[in-house]
C-alpha cells in the first residue's frame, strides 16, 4: 500500500497470511493501463473526437472564406418575332454577358478575418477539452485506485476484527470477561465484514467507470502504478495567460471581426459586366461593359449590425468574468493542493501514531489492562486514520485536476 501499515508483532504470522491474500490477488490480476497511456490514447475519446472534428470544420470554414464569388454567364436575345422590320429573326441583337460580383470595401478580407477567428476559437476549445479530459481520467484512475485500496483495508479492519474477537473469546472462556462481551465483539465482525461488502461494491463501481471512461477493452481489475503518491510537479510555471482567458480573449476578437463583417454587409453590392453584342442585321459585333450597384434603400442591415455588437459586448462581459473567476480559481486551487500536501503529511504522522497505539493496547488487553471498549475505539481510530490517508491523497488529486484544468495542461 501507499504508506507503512505494520501489522501488530503479537500476530506476525496472521499479518503474514493477510499480506500475502492482499497482494498476491492484485498480482495475479491484469492491471488498468498507466496513466500516461491513458492521456495518449485521448485522441479515441469520444469528446475529444468531436472538438477535432469542429475543429476541421472551422478550418473547412475559414478555407471556404477566401474563395471568391462565383460569376454569372448572360445570353440575351432582342427585335426579334415582333412586328415590321422586326418580325423575323434578321434584326436580332444577341448579346453574350458574363457579370462578376465586386468584394470592395475590404469585404473579402473581413469575411476571412472571421472565419480565421472562429477557427482559432475551435483550436482553443479542442485544446481545452483534452485537458479537460485528460484531468477527468486523472480523476477517474485516482477514484478507482483509492477504491481499491480503501477495499483492501476494510479486508485489514475484518481481520483486525476477528483477530481481537478471537482473543475476547479466549478470555471469556478463561473467565476473565462476560458472556456479553463476545455478543458484542461478533457484532464488530459483522459490521465489518459488511463493510467489507460495501468496499468492494465501490471498487467494482469505480473499476467499471474507468473500464467506460478511458474505453479499455479488458475490464479494469487492477490499477498499477499508482497515481495516489505521485506528487504534483513543484517546478511547473504557469502559463501567464490561462487557456480559458485566452478562449474568452479569442471569442471577443471573432466577434468583433463579426461586428465589421456585418457593417460592410450594408454597403452597396457591386458588380462588373462584360459581353459581346452580335448585330444580325448588319452582320457585325460590338463590346458591351457595364456596371450594377444595389442601393440600400430598405435593408441596410441594421439588425445584424445590432446584433453582432450586442454579442460583442456580451463576449467582452464573458473576458472581464473570465479574468477575475481565473485568478481566483488558480488561487483557490492552489490553496487546496498545499493544503492536501500538509495534510498527507499530517495523516501519514496520524497512522504511524495510530498504529503505535493499537499495538500498544493491543498488548494491554491481553494483559488485561486495557477494556474491550478502549481496544475498540483504538482500533476504530486505526481504521480511520489509514482512510484518512487514502482520502488526502485523493483530495492532492482533485486539486491537481483543478489547477491543470486552470493551467491549460494535463495533470501531473
Amino acid at each position: 500500500m501507499f504508506t507503512s501499515f505494520s501489522r501488530p508483532q503479537w500476530a506476525v504470522g496472521f499479518a503474514v497470511a493477510v499480506t500475502a491474500v492482499l497482494f498476491a490477488l492484485p498480482s495475479r490480476a491484469e492491471p488498468a493501463p498507466p496513466y500516461e497511456a491513458l492521456i495518449e490514447s485521448l485522441d479515441r475519446i469520444p469528446i475529444t473526437v468531436e472538438a477535432e472534428a469542429l475543429l476541421d470544420a472551422a478550418n473547412a470554414r475559414a478555407q471556404q472564406a477566401r474563395a471568391l464569388p462565383n460569376p454569372s454567364v448572360s445570353v440575351e436575345t432582342e427585335n426579334v418575332y415582333g412586328r415590321g422590320p422586326f418580325s423575323g429573326y434578321d434584326a436580332a441583337e444577341s448579346t453574350f454577358s458574363i457579370n462578376q460580383p465586386l468584394e470592395l470595401w475590404g469585404q473579402r478580407g473581413a469575411r476571412i478575418g472571421a472565419a480565421q477567428a472562429e477557427a482559432k476559437v475551435a483550436a482553443l476549445r479542442r485544446d481545452q477539452t483534452q485537458w479537460t479530459v485528460a484531468g477527468s481520467l486523472a480523476l477517474i484512475y485516482s477514484e478507482a485506485e483509492a477504491a481499491s485500496l480503501q477495499y483492501e483495508l476494510a479486508v485489514e479492519a475484518l481481520e483486525l476484527t476477528e483477530a481481537d474477537a478471537n482473543a475476547v473469546m479466549l478470555l471469556i472462556e478463561e473467565g476473565r470477561e462476560p458472556s456479553l462481551r463476545g455478543i458484542q465483539a461478533n457484532s464488530e465482525v459483522e459490521s465489518a465484514r459488511a463493510a467489507v461488502d460495501e468496499a468492494r461494491a465501490n471498487r467494482d463501481a469505480a473499476f467499471a467507470r474507468l473500464t467506460a471512461a478511458a474505453m479499455l477493452v479488458q475490464p479494469v481489475t487492477a490499477i498499477e502504478p499508482s497515481l495516489l503518491n505521485r506528487s504534483p510537479d513543484a517546478s511547473f510555471q504557469a502559463m501567464g495567460n490561462p487557456l480559458t482567458v485566452q478562449i474568452a480573449e479569442a471569442e471577443l476578437e471573432a466577434a468583433n471581426k463579426s461586428v465589421s463583417v456585418e457593417r460592410l454587409r450594408a454597403r452597396p453590392a457591386v458588380s462588373a459586366s462584360l459581353g459581346v453584342r452580335r448585330f444580325q442585321e448588319y452582320d457585325t459585333e460590338a463590346f458591351t461593359f457595364g456596371i450594377n450597384v444595389s442601393l440600400p434603400l430598405f435593408d441596410r442591415n441594421k439588425g445584424a449590425i445590432s446584433a453582432a455588437r450586442a454579442e460583442a459586448h456580451a463576449a467582452a462581459a464573458r473576458l472581464t468574468t473570465a479574468k477575475l473567476q481565473t485568478q481566483a480559481n488558480r488561487s483557490a486551487a492552489q490553496a487546496r493542493l498545499d493544503a492536501s500536501i500538509t495534510r498527507i503529511r499530517a495523516a501519514d504522522k496520524g497512522v504511524a501514531s495510530a498504529e503505535e497505539a493499537y499495538q500498544l493496547a493491543r498488548a494491554g488487553f491481553d494483559a488485561g489492562r486495557i477494556s474491550q471498549l478502549e481496544l475498540r475505539s483504538i482500533r476504530s481510530a486505526l481504521i480511520s486514520a489509514r482512510n484518512t490517508a487514502v482520502n488526502a491523497r485523493l483530495a492532492r488529486v482533485r486539486a491537481e485536476v483543478e489547477l491543470a484544468g486552470l493551467d491549460g495542461r494535463a495533470p501531473f
